[in-house]
């Protein structure tokens, strides 16, 4: 097998390059079996897969991890954790030290550990809300504590992002939305966090599953679909500029991947994983069954060919509109309005 690449945030600290997300394992993705997915993550360490994402707001996620610590103590010493701080919208104006320090005191619990190994901050209303930058410095200010080894953002735009480093707060990592069919990083975002020192890492690299071998030659879906990923990825294709070139996308894609004798999925994560300052990927598993595949990805090596003949597909569609996460943003667009936005039920 493939040995999992690796690579340090700018703290020093590592990062396995595949890093398992936790997002799929708070609901509405299925039934999850809890004690299965549990000896999966056991599963995905033996690998080399020791990073794990997660958050606050992900339901359960955080207690699951810290499940696994317990169960399998020999593994849990090469776990690396990264999880958020995300409060409730509709506790955004009155956010406070007390507050924070509760979610972050809240993660240490249900992690089982004393200090938080990288910790991501988002704010769902940074326009119209204000208090991001402050609730961002008592971040700060726990980490000078102990509390928390290392500091990131997630979903920030560039100018929120620029905002937050001049005032000082030392991220080092940034969780934001990036594929084939979303670009809006290298607008400006990605240039930036190279300057900054600020490691990239991507989520949504597979669509939620779209980019995929079976979706190849398909007819449009049009629901319903079995879990919020396929919702909310499908409204990414279609931003992207429709089903039809989508398809189009996936046959380059595929004849990529059959001249390397790989899958579509494959060659998405090294093409991913290829791109400047991105030090990882997070990829959204609720088991194990494709865990040989993905790990296939470090054995891949695309060439000038490859890349351009992806680059071709890509310069066919008009691409997203605005910058990261703008789109998403407003709660009265077709992306904000199947978000959940208070998932800390405004309790710490």
């Amino acid at each position: 097998m493939t040995e999992v690449e690796r690579t340090n945030l700018s703290t020093g600290q590592t990062v396995s390059r595949l890093l398992k997300g936790g997002w799929h394992l708070a609901g509405g993705h299925g039934d999850i079996d809890r004690d299965q997915a549990i000896r999966d993550m056991a599963a995905f360490v033996e690998a080399g897969i020791t990073t794990f994402d997660c958050a606050d707001h992900y339901t359960g996620v955080e207690e699951m991890i810290g499940e696994f610590r317990s169960r399998y103590p020999s593994l849990a010493g090469e776990l690396e954790i990264h999880t958020k701080v995300v409060p409730d919208y509709d506790r955004l104006g009155s956010v406070d030290r007390a507050y924070v320090e509760g979610i972050v005191d809240r993660s240490l619990a249900r992690l089982g550990v004393e200090r938080l190994d990288h910790l991501q901050f988002y704010w769902w209303d940074p326009d119209g809300t204000p208090g991001y930058i402050d609730a961002a410095l008592i971040l700060r200010d726990l980490q000078a504590t102990g509390k928390i080894a290392s500091l990131g953002v997630t979903n920030f735009n560039m100018r929120q992002l620029r905002a937050l480093v001049e005032a000082g707060f030392p991220a080092v990592s940034n969780v934001l939305q990036y594929s084939p069919i979303d670009l809006r990083p290298e607008k400006e975002m990605a240039a930036f966090c190279r300057r900054q020192g600020i490691a990239l890492l991507c989520y949504g690299t597979l669509a939620g599953g779209f980019f995929d071998d079976r979706w190849l030659g398909e007819e449009e879906p049009i629901g319903p679909f079995e879990n919020r990923s396929l919702i909310k990825y499908k409204l990414i294709i279609e931003d992207f500029g429709g089903w039809g070139l989508f398809q189009d996308l996936l046959a380059s894609l595929k004849a990529v991947a059959e001249r390397h004798g790989a899958t579509i999925s494959q060659v998405v994560l090294r093409w991913i994983l290829d791109r400047s300052g991105v030090a990882g990927a997070i990829i959204g598993a609720t088991s194990t069954r494709h865990l040989a595949e993905n790990l296939g990805v470090f054995g891949i090596a695309l060439t000038s060919a490859d890349r351009a003949e992806i680059a071709a597909a890509l310069d066919r569609g008009p691409g997203l509109e605005g910058d990261c996460y703008d789109l998403e943003r407003d709660k009265t667009g077709r992306h904000g309005r199947i978000m959940r936005y208070n998932q800390n039920q405004g309790r710490v």
